[in-house]
């Protein structure tokens, strides 16, 4: 069918995020029950378990991380060279980068933003950095609440008071959550960047022609 070839990685991708929730739904109802069931607590259902601040801490604590690294990247290609590598601009063609798309703006096939006039096409120019950004605040938002949330009921399991959400955001734990992840998704960025260089994998966009020299940069 020609709606899944043209489609197949973003139907893979979703389909894989998918089916790794559920994974992690499963698993982690199962360890938060034994863990309950270690403090004679009530065991909790499967539905109670996925609204609960354990899971969903877990949930946005990772997309926080993704979001984050994916808006950075996105915003820091945009300023900074790696010669030789697939994932970033030629350091001495940057023009080709950044067509001015005020010169496309009578093109029939362009954007509506492109067309539409100069406050649309600046936003539209950077949608996809502002995009990306607004989703990591919102993760981090909503990382933010489950994690007090959590960390609240362990606190009342143990007999200790809940904290209000602007301590937990100055607490320790809640960064090391945080920073566990964002440290990962940086360095495996990093790795990306400079493996495209010297590495290869025919077919893929992310990486430079077999044949190319280390010192071509840019897919």
């Amino acid at each position: 069918m020609r709606i899944v070839r043209d489609n197949g990685l973003t139907l893979v991708l979703v389909a894989s995020s998918l089916l790794t929730i559920g994974a992690m739904l499963l698993t982690g109802w199962g360890v938060y029950n034994e863990e309950l069931a270690q403090h004679g607590g009530p065991q909790l259902d499967l539905l109670t378990y996925a609204l609960s601040g354990h899971f969903l801490s877990a949930i946005f604590e990772n997309w926080e991380s993704e979001f984050l690294q994916m808006s950075a990247y996105v915003m820091l290609t945009a300023i900074l060279f790696q010669r030789g590598s697939a994932e970033s601009k030629d350091p001495d063609e940057p023009a080709a980068q950044d067509e001015d798309p005020k010169q496309k703006r009578d093109a029939k096939d362009a954007p509506w933003p492109v067309r539409a006039g100069s406050l649309a096409r600046s936003l539209y120019s950077y949608s996809l950095g502002i995009a990306l950004a607004v989703l990591f605040v919102l993760s981090f938002l909503l990382h933010l609440r489950y994690s007090a949330e959590d960390a609240n009921a362990e606190a009342l399991s143990h007999g200790q008071p809940a904290v209000p959400i602007l301590q937990h955001l100055a607490s320790a734990q809640f960064w090391f959550e945080s920073f566990q992840n964002w440290q990962s998704e940086f360095l495996s960025t990093a790795v990306l960047v400079v493996l495209s260089i010297f590495l290869r994998f025919r077919g893929s966009p992310e990486s430079k022609p077999v044949a190319a020299p280390h010192s071509e940069t840019g897919s």
